[in-house]
């Protein structure tokens, strides 16, 4: 018994001295991913700002978004990623340890500030989670690191990445663990995506990068708020399926035609044709300072439907950049118009229905509640874990991502592993 119990110490010990050389191991790789991405990660939303800038005081530059996506299109093809995955290769590079690599990296950012230069409706964060997987897939490889360090430097660079445009840390960490695989969390990358994320941060703030700035009045807690917040749960899980179908039947659309510069040139000309017919500009770029303003007033009522078109359209196409900024955008005024009809605060329609929807599309409630507390203050949590928690169950086995999984059936505690872009397996 004695031996017994002093080879159980040693192996004990043993392990505890492994499980503290992989903790210095991280903090030392996370905390200079987390410096050098954050770099990265400032110049990218600077170019990207600048580029929506100078597009908003030379609008002319519009006219030329067909030439632009021949140009995007172009970038990809001699640099051979043709037939780029988009986000769905950094779910890959995860799970799968698909490779990514310098060059991917440069092609995204590229092409990312071009479509924001000339128009095109997207965001920055999808493109940014491209950027930090693609650095820390190839970094990887270069330090020769085995794959399960490979995966976490990926997600801890993902996450750096994201903490730096967005300016929220925290649900920038919780998103890059959660997204790959839903209804499981890789705990064993919670160290450096958490720190990796945090200095990120810190890092672009030290450059003008901050979060949303916005406020949100708060309704009295009673059943009737908490009925009107789950019925706004309701309303964008459905909204979260509408812009998920658009999505994949768009980008079929497109791809019926087969020449990737003909197809770039004819989603700009339909976005161009677009910003005419609605006489105005809110619906190109990110839509930044819409978001914003649907915290404060009613927007046109069918905002959020305009833009998920122009959002369809350019993704679409083939022109880049993110899903999750215009989904915020159609998120925000969906539920600054609900709320008005529901006799709720503006800014809380809009906060609720920004998290839900986000939470919809990509399946991730902790993320999404995350997300809320970190850009409105943890004094409405409840409010938010309800309307998020009803968008996730009712959103169905849809999302962004058709390489995204959901292991775990949303509605039994049953084992399901499908793939969101699966169509030869029932939902559950």
């Amino acid at each position: 018994m004695n031996g017994f119990l002093n080879r159980l110490s040693k192996g004990l010990k043993r392990e505890e001295v492994t499980e503290f050389k992989s903790f210095v191991k991280w903090l030392i790789i996370g905390s200079a991913a987390g410096g050098a991405i954050g770099l990265v990660g400032s110049l990218f939303h600077f170019c990207s700002s600048e580029a929506e800038s100078i597009r908003s005081n030379h609008t002319w530059l519009i006219y030329f978004l067909p030439l632009a996506g021949v140009a995007i299109a172009f970038l990809y093809n001699i640099l051979h990623y043709s037939h780029d995955k988009g986000t769905n290769l950094v779910l890959l590079a995860v799970r799968d340890n698909k490779g990514m690599g310098f060059r991917h990296a440069a092609c995204i950012f590229a092409a990312s500030v071009i479509t924001h230069l000339f128009g095109g409706s997207s965001g920055r964060e999808g493109a940014s989670l491209q950027i930090g997987a693609a650095l820390g897939s190839k970094l990887g490889r270069v330090m020769k690191l085995d794959d399960d360090d490979r995966r976490i430097l990926t997600m801890c660079s993902m996450s750096a990445m994201f903490a730096a445009v967005f300016g929220t840390p925290i649900t920038a960490a919780f998103f890059s663990m959660e997204v790959i695989s839903v209804g499981i969390f890789y705990y064993s990358a919670i160290v450096p995506c958490v720190l990796s994320a945090l200095i990120a941060s810190g890092v672009s703030s030290l450059f003008g990068v901050s979060p949303l700035n916005v406020s949100v009045t708060l309704p009295r807690r009673s059943p009737e708020s908490y009925l009107k917040i789950a019925l706004l749960g309701v309303l964008c899980a459905m909204l979260s399926i509408i812009f998920c179908l658009a999505m994949t039947y768009t980008l079929k659309l497109f791809r019926l035609i087969k020449n990737h510069y003909i197809r770039a040139a004819v989603g700009g000309t339909v976005i161009v044709l677009l910003t005419l017919l609605v006489g105005n500009y809110n619906y190109n770029g990110t839509g930044g300072a819409m978001i914003v303003s649907a915290f404060e007033e009613q927007p046109f009522a069918p905002a959020f439907l305009i833009k998920l078109v122009f959002t369809a359209v350019t993704l679409g196409s083939g022109f880049k950049g993110g899903e999750i900024f215009p989904v915020f955008f159609i998120g925000a005024s969906f539920g600054s118009v609900m709320s008005r009809l529901m006799g709720m605060d503006t800014s809380m329609g809009a906060a609720v229905c920004m998290a839900a929807l986000f939470c919809g599309v990509t399946n991730c409630p902790i993320a999404s509640i995350l997300l809320c507390v970190e850009l409105f203050g943890s004094d409405g949590i409840s409010f938010y874990v309800l309307a998020c928690a009803v968008s996730y169950m009712l959103s169905g086995y849809r999302g962004l991502y058709s390489e995204q999984k959901i292991l775990y059936s949303k509605t039994k505690t049953r084992y399901i592993n499908k793939r969101i872009g699966d169509k030869s397996k029932q939902n559950p």
